[in-house]
């Protein structure tokens, strides 16, 4: 059986990686990023960018991957900015059609910048629960998209 990238990255965050380093690393290396710098780039938006509830990890580790197949490197190459706007969103709407959600909190269900939440939400298990569904979706769709 092949391992897909969707398996790495759930792989990885079931191994102890935040969502959003489990699915940057997942593809990192299919697009010239080894892994250690990809965990590096990525850590800091966990838990919904460093544990605020904002965006959920998997939807912005999901979107540095699509930045590292589709992103301008020149600023006149508007068309490659077009291209990885045209794919995030692409990516957004699959997400939120499986989710209804991009936000942690609402993923969640707790606001994880509240620390009484947050404790709550790690005592109840959720980030595993629940978490591990929305970076496989993550990976599925970017194994759809890309």
């Amino acid at each position: 059986m092949t391992l897909t990238r969707a398996d790495d990255a759930a792989a990885c965050f079931t191994g102890g990686l935040s969502c959003s380093q489990a699915v940057c690393a997942a593809f990192a290396e299919d697009f010239g990023i080894d892994r250690d710098t990809a965990l590096r780039l990525s850590c800091g938006l966990g838990g919904g960018m460093a544990h605020t509830g904002n965006t959920c990890g998997a939807v912005t580790g999901a979107l540095m991957v699509i930045g590292m197949k589709y992103g301008r490197t020149k600023i006149d190459d508007l068309a490659a900015k077009e291209k990885t706007y045209a794919v995030a969103n692409e990516f957004i709407s699959e997400f939120l059609r499986r989710n209804h959600s991009v936000s942690c909190t609402d993923l969640i269900g707790h606001n994880l910048s509240d620390p009484k939440e947050l404790a709550i939400a790690r005592k109840d298990n959720l980030f595993h629960t629940k978490c591990t569904r929305f970076v496989r979706d993550a990976g599925e769709i970017l194994e759809k998209i890309l």
